[in-house]
């Protein structure tokens, strides 16, 4: 699987979602990109240099270093992520998270990580057009190789994963060098 995530990572893979570092005197201007978790976010960064000075993310940063997948966020790309939140993996079962990322759990962690990635760069934009075309509904292949389904909520997206979950996109397009990320309420499972 992880052989399989690299490959398809370097070909064009779609995870949105991560951080940014704060603002100083040698980073370029953020371009009008939504902060994440109060840090801002910087489009020339990678997913992964972003994800890391976010707040809000440290538990999906955690889980992206147990799992093994820190590189393939920063390689090219480009990555449409949909990225939980630390209260989004809160939602899970008490341990789940600990349970997770131990060592042995390492194919289990990269399964559902990478059913939070699309290959691809896809806007929020995009994605609304692809549900009206849908009549309502887009279907989304992640590179788990699972499908998110996504609709409209009022003037928000909502994705419902394959178990009949859903999560809410609470900040979408956060522009990274390699892709973009949409910040989500709920972990998704495949």
């Amino acid at each position: 699987m992880n052989k399989n995530f690299a490959a398809l990572a370097l070909s064009a893979l779609a995870l949105t979602a991560i951080g940014a570092a704060p603002a100083t005197a040698d980073h370029h201007a953020t371009s009008g990109n939504p902060s994440v978790g109060g840090a801002a976010m910087f489009p020339q960064k990678t997913i992964a240099e972003n994800a890391s000075a976010a707040p809000n993310l440290s538990t999906l940063v955690t889980a992206v270093k147990a799992a093994g997948l820190v590189d393939t966020l920063a390689s090219p790309g480009p990555f449409t992520v949909f990225a939980p939140t630390n209260d989004a993996f809160s939602k899970l079962p008490a341990g789940t998270v600990e349970t997770l990322v131990k060592p042995e759990n390492k194919g289990t962690l990269t399964t559902v990580l990478t059913y939070h990635v699309v290959a691809g760069k896809f806007s929020a934009k995009d994605v609304m057009k692809a549900i009206k075309a849908g009549g309502g509904k887009a279907e989304l292949t992640t590179v788990q190789g699972g499908t998110l389904t996504a609709m409209m909520a009022g003037n928000g997206i909502v994705l419902k994963d394959a178990n009949g979950g859903k999560s809410m996109v609470s900040i979408a397009d956060v522009t990274q060098s390699n892709g973009v990320v949409h910040v989500i309420d709920s972990v998704l499972m495949p």
